[in-house]
Formats: C-alpha cells, sequence, structure tokens
C-alpha cells in the first residue's frame, strides 16, 4: 500500500490480491527483470506493472500468465497462480453492501478479515467491531444525519456482521485501548451505554480480546491522536499495516518507521491502564447509566 492516502479509493485491494501482487513482484526479481522489461512482455506501460505488484487493480488472468511464463515459471506454478488470482478477483463478502461503504473502506474490511492481529486506539467511539446494534445505530446516524432509515440498517448490518470475525474458529487476537471520554460520550441514551459497557465486559472475558480503558488520571499521554487500527498478517509477504483517519480523509501506512510509531504508541497506551483497572471502570460507568 506503500502510505497510500485515500480519497476515491478506486481498486481497493483485498488481502490475497496484495499477497499474490508481491509474489509477482518476487518473481519479477528473481528472474533479473525490470520493471520495463516485464512491460514490454505485455505491451504495456511499466507503470501498469508496477500497478499489478501492488494491488492497486486487479489481476488479469492473461497478463497474470504471460508475466509468469517471462519469469520462468512452469506450468503447474502458473496454473495454481492462476486459480487464486481467479479467487481474489471475486467479490468479498461485503460486496452487496458496497452502495453504503465508502470505497477506501474496501480495503479495510479486507485487512481486518485477514489479520492474525488487530489493534485500536479510540479517543472518541467504541471500536465497530465491539458495538452493540443500538450504539451501532446511534453512531452511524451521527455520522449520516442525512441518510434515509433503509440505507442506515444496511449499514449498521454491515457493521454487526464485521463482528462475526470474532467468534470464528480462528479467530484474531483483538486488542483495544480506549480513552475513558468514550464512556462519558452519552451515545444513544442511558440504555444503549449500559447495554453497550456490558458488552464491553462481556468481549474481555473473551481469551483473544483484550480492553482496556486509559482513565482521565493518565493525563497527557501519546494517544492523543487520530484512531488508529494495526493490523499484523500471517502471511510472510504482507508486512504490519497501519490505518488511520481524519474528517476529510483516511490513510494506509506499511513503512516501518510509521508502523512502529504507531504500535509503541499503542504499548505505551497500554501501560496507562491494567485490565483489572479497566474492568472497573467499566463496572463504575455502568452503575451511572443505570
Amino acid at each position: 500500500m506503500n502510505d497510500a492516502r485515500s480519497g476515491t479509493g478506486a481498486g481497493a485491494p483485498t488481502v490475497l490480491r496484495m499477497i499474490l501482487g508481491r509474489r509477482l513482484q518476487e518473481a519479477r526479481q528473481a528472474a533479473g527483470l525490470s520493471l520495463d522489461h516485464a512491460a514490454k512482455a505485455l505491451r504495456v506501460t511499466p507503470l501498469t506493472i508496477r500497478r499489478l505488484e501492488k494491488a492497486e487493480v486487479g489481476l488479469k488472468i492473461l497478463y497474470v500468465e504471460k508475466l509468469l511464463e517471462t519469469y520462468g515459471a512452469g506450468r503447474q506454478e502458473i496454473d495454481e497462480f492462476v486459480t487464486l488470482a481467479e479467487r481474489a478477483n471475486e467479490p468479498g463478502w461485503w460486496h452487496p453492501y458496497r452502495d453504503v461503504m465508502p470505497s477506501w473502506f474496501t480495503a479495510y474490511v479486507s485487512l481486518e478479515s485477514g489479520a492474525r492481529t488487530v489493534r485500536t486506539y479510540e479517543p472518541q467511539y467504541v471500536t465497530g467491531l465491539l458495538q452493540t446494534p443500538g450504539y451501532a445505530r446511534a453512531v452511524l446516524r451521527g455520522g449520516f444525519p442525512n441518510e434515509n432509515d433503509e440505507d442506515l440498517d444496511r449499514r449498521v448490518e454491515l457493521r454487526l456482521r464485521r463482528q462475526s470475525l470474532l467468534t470464528k474458529q480462528d479467530a484474531p487476537t483483538l486488542w483495544v485501548v480506549m480513552e475513558e471520554a468514550v464512556l462519558h460520550r452519552v451515545v444513544g441514551g442511558p440504555e444503549v451505554m449500559r447495554e453497550q459497557i456490558d458488552r464491553l465486559l462481556e468481549a474481555s472475558e473473551l481469551e483473544h480480546v483484550s480492553v482496556d480503558v486509559v482513565p482521565f488520571s493518565a493525563e497527557a499521554h501519546v494517544g492523543a491522536c487520530a484512531p488508529f487500527t494495526y493490523f499484523r498478517f500471517e502471511e510472510r509477504e504482507l508486512p504490519d499495516i497501519v490505518y488511520s483517519e481524519i474528517l476529510s480523509a483516511s490513510v494506509y501506512l506499511d513503512q516501518r518507521a510509521d508502523v512502529v510509531a504507531h504500535l509503541e504508541a499503542h504499548n505505551r497506551l497500554s501501560l496507562k491502564t491494567s485490565s483489572a483497572d479497566s474492568k472497573a471502570l467499566l463496572n463504575r460507568m455502568r452503575k451511572e447509566y443505570a
């Protein structure tokens, strides 16, 4: 992704497409060929080859076959790669929601679905993977005040479907760090907040989920910034990736210095609290909404 800032989000990559793109790059480099040499084989520009390798466009099967032949791959290797490329070109489970999902968010959902570790920092709201239906609806209504009820329902449904990630057999590790301010912001009313805190307490009991709440008493700290999510993958081809957003844009970072800075920030934030203290704070706030 190479620190790609998202405006239109055109060609947002799936995890499998990213993996195959990097394998194409490795195969080209192993064959000792430049982007120019690969481009000549397809009679396209070097930019087209680069975009294939960066997963910025879909994997055209004829292109893939010709490139692998040029790189000296055998027939079996090519056939296996083509099978994976066809899978990578298939729409993700989120495809039916594309009319209510920003194009740049397609990449986020794919990364979330393929990650082995997900770490989030949330200064404003409960992370989407742990939101209750009532809380999700209230947050989305705030973000889309003019949305008709039908489209809002579908946005909520998409958010809740993402949560099935946490109940599958090979669920990723989720580590949430949120500010105490999140619990004081009354989203949807006291009953919705009570249900949401119950959900956080329930999730914190899961072996693969951690919920840390940074208290107001922590004073100034490194996390006083925009929300971000850190993804780590099992596949060797994929680097760690950080996603962050502001009001008018989103950004995906995979440069090591940027990723390490966010990872260290998450680590330092977690030191501002403990599991026991976080649960005590959650229980105390639940009583306030009773």
